[in-house]
């Protein structure tokens, strides 16, 4: 009598749970790190009210041109999934609020225009030249202000709303993509670089 863990049909069924759990844990650890790197680039703030100036813009487009629109939606998803349950990894938590007492104050509208920009950096940057993902992630940077701006004018007086949500970011916003998209393109030629030697 033949032994049906012998069969080749059968391998799959013996090793598959195994090797299925592999990537589960590999994404599963990439969204917890860029977790750790939004909450790091929250923390790292000019003051200014009522929205803080920090690096998120930075690590988000990092963040999307390095795994794609899913893996970044997804770690999107989670810092707000890890906010909204408490966790003090918004710019200026716990000082002004934690959960979803925070994400409904003024820069909320900011952090769901994180989550399109994410989307939109991973889907159409990526592959693409230094320019033309100079220019993708500032027009990602759309939806961010727009969300963003939308959501601001409930605590403050429309007269104001440029200067509290829109001018000052504009110029930092403009150097920290220039930066990715620099950076990114000298990462991919060190990459093909050693990939070559190594071939």
């Amino acid at each position: 009598m033949s032994n049906p863990a012998s069969k080749p049909g059968n391998a799959s069924a013996l090793h598959g749970p195994k090797s299925d759990a592999k990537p589960a844990l590999k994404y599963s650890l990439m969204i917890l790190a860029g977790v750790a790197v939004l909450t790091a680039s929250a923390k790292i703030t000019i003051p200014f009210w009522p929205v803080p100036m920090t690096l998120q813009t930075m690590a988000i487009m990092t963040i999307a041109l390095a795994t794609g629109p899913r893996l970044a939606c997804a770690t999107v998803l989670g810092y707000l999934a890890a906010g909204a349950v408490g966790l003090p990894v918004f710019a200026g938590t716990p000082e002004r609020g934690i959960g979803l007492a925070y994400m409904v104050g003024p820069t909320g509208g900011y952090l769901l225009g994180y989550l399109v920009a994410a989307w939109m950096v991973g889907s159409f940057a990526r592959g693409r030249g230094m320019f033309a993902r100079f220019g993708i992630m500032m027009t990602a940077m759309i939806p961010v202000y727009v969300l963003g701006l939308a959501w601001l004018a409930v605590f403050v007086p429309l007269e104001k709303l440029a200067a509290y949500g829109f001018t000052p970011f504009v110029p930092g916003d403009v150097v920290k993509v220039a930066l990715v998209a620099l950076g990114s393109q000298a990462l991919g030629r060190l990459v093909k670089r050693n990939t070559g030697e190594h071939a």
